[in-house]
């Protein structure tokens, strides 16, 4: 039974090319599996989330962070009468625009760009992607996903605001109902990701030994409340089931509080219908100021003793040079590029800037290795 704030699949605005219903799978569902049978979904096994493999095989790849968030979004969906099908079709598929390298990657990519009067967003170049990149139907191009999937993937990290009219740089996104909310499904995605990378990369940066239990503790004072509950329990415990016993309660703390306050917002604020949450005048689904302050402390502990780590500077230098200097490449040898992007750049679909950066952003971090060394390679 699913509120009635939920999206609800019978009511949805349905596909760009209409399809026959499927007999035992409903929009949502057929979405989902459209995402992972895309070749862009099987690629992010081998883009970086934090670590690159070079570092370890063993830490989270943008993949395995997707399959997380996934798991996290459908629980919590779930709890708050949700849609789940429609919130695991967008986790699935949140980070299948991101470029390799991980966010070293995006900067680099986007500088390119901006050198050329333009920029690189990875949730815009995930729309590109099912609308148009993915060729697995004889009838259209994409995968002519469902209009609350792609609204979705344009609007769970961002609120548009019609006055800046993005429609002008965008006009692909008029359709998207810029001036109002996302449903609930879609608002939890970016949430749902911080709870997965929050505690994820504590987790590797600890496997990593880039950050000390410690360190982990003084710095994070959540953390540290449940290491002391999780001593009195298990004394003797080995450091490191320690380490997991605390995380696994620091991350059931965001997600109870996340599924508590979104409820209360939404009790509180009357909202009884989809339409109430799109035309809210703020986002609902929301941690409570206290977790939400909890968060923050998290996050900027991440960004001062891992993210900018003096141990992986050198990988991210190494990650925004590679790109940098392949995209100067390709921009001045377009007759190196594959010949599908040739012809997508002769016929003026695209210009040449926008389709090297559709080039690179698709590329895995084995694989732009590879081109750097043929291309560029000293």
């Amino acid at each position: 039974m699913l509120a009635g704030y939920a999206v609800h699949v019978e009511q949805s605005r349905g596909r760009r090319f209409p399809e026959p219903p499927h007999p035992y799978r409903n929009d949502f569902q057929r979405d989902r599996d459209r995402v992972i049978h895309a070749r862009a979904f099987r690629r992010l096994e081998a883009k970086t989330q934090v670590f690159t493999r070079r570092f370890s095989d063993h830490f989270r790849n943008r993949l395995t962070h997707t399959l997380e968030v996934s798991q996290i979004s459908r629980t919590i969906a779930g709890a708050l009468g949700l849609n789940a099908d429609l919130a695991e079709a967008l986790a699935l598929v949140h980070d299948i625009g991101h470029p390799p390298f991980g966010h070293a990657g995006e900067k680099a990519l986007d500088a390119a760009m901006r050198r050329h009067g333009l920029s690189f967003d990875h949730n815009l170049h995930a729309l590109r992607i099912v609308e148009d990149f993915e060729q697995r139907y004889a009838a259209f191009s994409g995968l002519n996903l469902t209009f609350e999937v792609r609204e979705g993937i344009i609007k769970h990290s961002r609120d548009y605001d019609p006055k800046d009219c993005p429609e002008k740089d965008h006009p692909e996104l008029a359709e998207y109902l810029l001036d109002q909310r996302p449903p609930l499904e879609a608002q939890l995605i970016d949430l749902t990701d911080e709870i997965a990378y929050n505690t994820a990369d504590l987790d590797d940066g600890y496997e990593a030994r880039l950050l000390s239990l410690e360190q982990i503790r003084r710095g994070v004072p959540v953390f540290d409340g449940f290491f002391r509950e999780v001593e009195r329990l298990y004394p003797d415990a080995p450091d490191k089931l320690k380490f997991n016993e605390t995380l696994k309660r620091v991350l059931n703390r965001m997600v109870d509080d996340l599924i508590r306050n979104t409820q209360k917002r939404l009790n509180e604020s009357g909202i009884r219908m989809l339409d109430d949450v799109r035309r809210f005048p703020e986002r609902l689904a929301a941690f409570s100021p206290v977790v939400d302050a909890e968060r923050r402390q998290s996050k900027e502990f991440l960004y001062e003793n891992l993210y900018f780590s003096p141990s992986l500077a050198d990988e991210k230098d190494d990650a925004e040079r590679v790109v940098r200097e392949l995209f100067t490449f390709w921009m001045n040898n377009p007759s190196a590029l594959p010949h599908n992007y040739q012809e997508k750049a002769r016929q003026e679909r695209e210009s040449l800037t926008r389709v090297v950066c559709d080039y690179i952003a698709g590329m895995t971090d084995n694989f732009i290795y590879e081109q750097y060394e043929k291309h560029c390679g000293r």
